[in-house]
């Protein structure tokens, strides 16, 4: 298995640049996924990572040597694409075992019937049955070997298309939204696999996905590309509760982050929607600012005998019950703005549409960035806010 090194890839179609200035490293063994929108450039990178595509400028390397001139076949990778690529006239065993024929057999062994005459041709033949075998059973399809792809499931297809990757035992394996053409219950089965599959074989595993739950459940780390950039390369979680850029914010979690306009009023205080709360300010901070709360960052009541300036006005929009938890739309009094705050299902059952409930976050988790959407880092600690109130309902 091998590193994979990125530097300074710029690719254009005609007048459209798709890659700008991209640079990434990639440790040996480590899962990483490529996550971002449509035309974020993701696919056209791990297309010129497996030689599929051609870059304008920039270096590709592998286990530290240059590949930009070898063929895809010389670059010792091996990709599952999005249609999973299986030819439909072959056997399972044919279209997993395929990969390992043209490697180890001449020519010559590969002719129908002649070849089988040929001295070493018996041996070799059962050398690959054997590996085929062995690596079909270990994804749960032996005893699919001799159907064809035409009859086979989404999720047993997908499956054919990764063992017929593990089969080559590449330097990496390079994947191109494998999942997207499998139903939600199959997706979650599928990831479980494929993360599975990258414990047990040790391998560098570069991912590209524009669904968040799978870049988060199975990545070591995640670049997080927009317009043809990389805006975070960073832990899953880091990501989340840490990103650098509020489109990054905005683009990881579900329900999507709250962001609402801030004042800055002095060292340590904003003013948003009519509510005061304390900040951790860089002194550089410009006045006007968006402070961003997760849904789970909320704390709600739904009275308060003593009304607090950290609190804000709102009227229950809307309710979603999820089970395990509840989501509250609610409608800001003193701003053109809804929020999403994710209770206790308690709270949730305990309200009704229409309701005034008073919101506030604790301190710590509000994000603050400027108004070029960079995150503002630094300042001194703010105090702490006001005590958690109890929840009532009445």
């Amino acid at each position: 298995m091998a590193e994979i090194c990125i530097e300074g890839l710029v690719k254009s179609f005609g007048a459209t640049q798709v890659l700008r200035d991209v640079s990434l490293r990639i440790e040996d063994g480590e899962f990483v996924s490529l996550l971002g929108p449509s035309g974020c450039g993701k696919t056209t990178m791990l297309r010129i990572v497996a030689g599929l595509e051609t870059q304008d400028s920039g270096v590709v390397r592998i286990g530290g040597r240059p590949v930009d001139d070898l063929a895809p076949k010389a670059r010792d990778v091996a990709m599952v694409f999005q249609s999973y690529a299986l030819y439909p006239y072959m056997t399972v065993a044919e279209n997993i075992g395929l990969p390992l024929e043209m490697r180890r057999l001449t020519r010559a062994q590969r002719l129908p019937f002649v070849g089988a005459a040929l001295p070493g041709t018996r041996a070799r033949r059962a050398e690959i049955r054997a590996e085929i075998v062995r690596t079909a059973e270990s994804l749960g399809i032996g005893h699919l070997l001799g159907r064809r792809p035409g009859q086979l499931s989404g999720g047993q297809r997908q499956r054919v298309a990764l063992a017929r990757a593990m089969v080559r035992q590449p330097a990496a394996f390079l994947m191109d939204e494998p999942l997207s053409n499998l139903d939600a219950k199959l997706r979650v089965k599928a990831r479980a696999e494929i993360a599975d599959l990258h414990r047990r074989l040790g391998g560098t595993f570069v991912y590209v996905t524009h669904d968040q739950i799978e870049a988060m459940t199975m990545s070591d780390r995640v670049a997080v590309m927009m317009d043809g950039r990389i805006a975070q390369f960073a832990s899953p979680q880091a990501l989340y509760d840490d990103p650098d850029d509020l489109a990054v914010a905005a683009f990881i979690g579900a329900p999507e982050i709250n962001v609402l306009p801030a004042a800055r009023l002095g060292e340590n205080a904003v003013e948003v929607a009519g509510a005061l709360w304390t900040a951790s300010l860089p002194a550089s901070a410009d006045a006007e600012l968006r402070a961003a709360i997760r849904p789970e960052g909320w704390r709600v009541a739904t009275r308060s005998a003593h009304p607090d300036p950290a609190w804000l006005v709102a009227r229950v929009a809307n309710i979603e019950h999820l089970g395990s938890e509840t989501l509250l739309h609610c409608e800001l009094a003193r701003a053109d703005a809804t929020v999403v705050a994710r209770v206790e299902p308690s709270l949730g059952t305990g309200l009704r549409v229409g309701e005034t409930v008073r919101l506030t976050p604790d301190a710590a988790k509000v994000l603050y960035f400027g108004a070029d959407g960079a995150r503002l880092r630094g300042g001194r600690p703010p105090r702490a806010q006001t005590p958690p109130m109890l929840v009532q309902h009445g």
